[in-house]
């Protein structure tokens, strides 16, 4: 799998706190896979918000100033620090996302109308994210199904594709000669994948609003899968009934996948992904390591959706 993991997302709804302590599932966060479990303060407390989402983990949260400043984000650089020192000319805001392929109801929203079909106690996730490191981050945000259901999918639909920004005076990555990857970002999810509550679409951390390095003004945030399924800075949403392309599985057929699930049982071709570097402990060159999960620890809620597959040839 890719250098950097995709996060990873907890669910929706609110749990007693004897409830999540009881599943080990949220006890550990991925490695190689790239998820992140964020906290709804502004500060590096633990806010009550997060700890009342049913998937929420009790992880010890990543340091915001971690989360907002190691980053993978090419369209502003490859190196990890780009992403914040590189984002400042980006506007994210007008924004409006394309919803539309096979539904009933295809429309174009405005950020704000999202904003208001999805208040702020609706809201709140506390998810483990996994890269080629993990992170526990406080994420704002809401399911991916609840936007899905305005559009009517219709039932020829297998799949979600997604397309991100491609603005190259605003996103130095995407300018140049040395292009890293092709442009547009696109991702894509099976549709099944993409209801399940753990998939959200993240427009805040920390309780404050998204930045620009991390994904601003909405991106996608699928916790049992690596870092790079989360496609940042959405303005497409569309359903197929074809398996989509995804940006690094062009890219590097043989490295990344479509499915891309947190699996410590299959190595990268250049390095093991059977532990991770918790960042926050030390940095990325610490000996800070845990060991990865299945599913980034969420196999309770995910596992059954691959029932019967081999997740060795299905990567």
């Amino acid at each position: 799998m890719p250098n950097y993991r995709a996060p990873r997302i907890p669910s929706s709804e609110i749990t007693p706190r004897e409830a999540w302590l009881d599943r080990r599932s949220f006890l550990a966060a991925g490695a190689g896979a790239g998820l992140t479990a964020f906290s709804s303060a502004s500060a590096f407390a633990e806010p009550l918000e997060a700890k009342k989402s049913k998937y929420a983990v009790p992880d010890k949260l990543t340091p915001k100033k971690d989360v907002t400043t190691y980053n993978n984000f090419y369209e502003f650089g490859v190196e990890k620090s780009d992403p914040a020192e590189n984002s400042g000319k980006f506007a994210p805001l007008p924004w409006s996302i394309k919803v539309d392929g096979m539904v009933g109801k295809p429309m174009t929203l405005d950020f704000d109308q999202i904003m208001k079909m999805f208040p702020p106690e609706e809201r709140i996730y506390r998810m483990r994210c996994v890269e080629a490191w993990s992170m526990v981050i406080p994420w704002d945000g809401f399911p991916l199904s609840a936007l899905l259901d305005t559009v009517e999918p219709l039932g020829s639909a297998k799949y979600v594709a997604f397309e991100s920004v491609f603005r190259p005076t605003q996103m130095p990555g995407q300018s140049g000669l040395f292009q890293p990857l092709p442009w547009p970002y696109v991702e894509g999810l099976r549709l099944d994948e993409a209801r399940n509550p753990l998939t959200i679409l993240a427009v805040g951390v920390y309780g404050e609003t998204l930045p620009n390095q991390n994904g601003a003004p909405i991106r996608l945030v699928v916790p049992w899968k690596y870092g790079f399924k989360g496609i940042k800075s959405i303005v497409r949403i569309s359903l197929t009934d074809r398996q989509p392309r995804n940006t690094w599985n062009i890219s590097a057929p043989n490295e990344y996948g479509f499915y891309a699930n947190v699996n410590p049982n299959v190595p990268h071709p250049r390095w093991s992904q059977a532990t991770e570097r918790r960042i926050g402990g030390g940095g990325f060159f610490s000996s800070n390591r845990i060991p990865t999960l299945m599913f980034n620890g969420y196999g309770d809620e995910v596992a059954s959706l691959y029932s019967g597959m081999d997740l060795k040839a299905n990567f």
